[in-house]
């Protein structure tokens, strides 16, 4: 399952509506992001306007957040009343269990 699937069923499970807005480009060989940052674009009742979501494993997390504060779109995007908000998934290990589970780290950029 790749990050931005974890993400989705992360979202949905917790009623979230969301679509996938990254696009593979074949000639470019290459995958490209809403804006230069979005791979998930949704919305949920209990937040005003629409987030755009960047997924990636959890050691790429601080650079996925340099990258989009670095995006002159993601501030126009966020002064436009909309949100953004970085998973950087990871397996993690419970104290006293035996089997490794996936955990999610979200990042909201301001």
């Amino acid at each position: 399952m790749t990050p931005t699937q974890r993400s989705l069923k992360y979202l949905r499970d917790r009623g979230w509506t969301c679509h996938i807005v990254e696009k593979w480009v074949p000639q470019a060989k290459r995958r490209i992001d809403a804006f230069g940052f979005g791979d998930i674009l949704g919305y949920s009742a209990e937040y005003p306007g629409a987030t755009l979501f960047q997924t990636t494993s959890g050691p790429n997390l601080a650079a996925r957040v340099t990258k989009i504060e670095e995006n002159c779109n993601a501030l126009g995007w966020i002064r436009a009343g909309n949100r953004i908000v970085v998973h950087g998934w990871r397996k993690t290990k419970p104290r006293g269990q035996k089997v490794a589970r996936w955990g999610v780290i979200e990042r909201e950029i301001d």
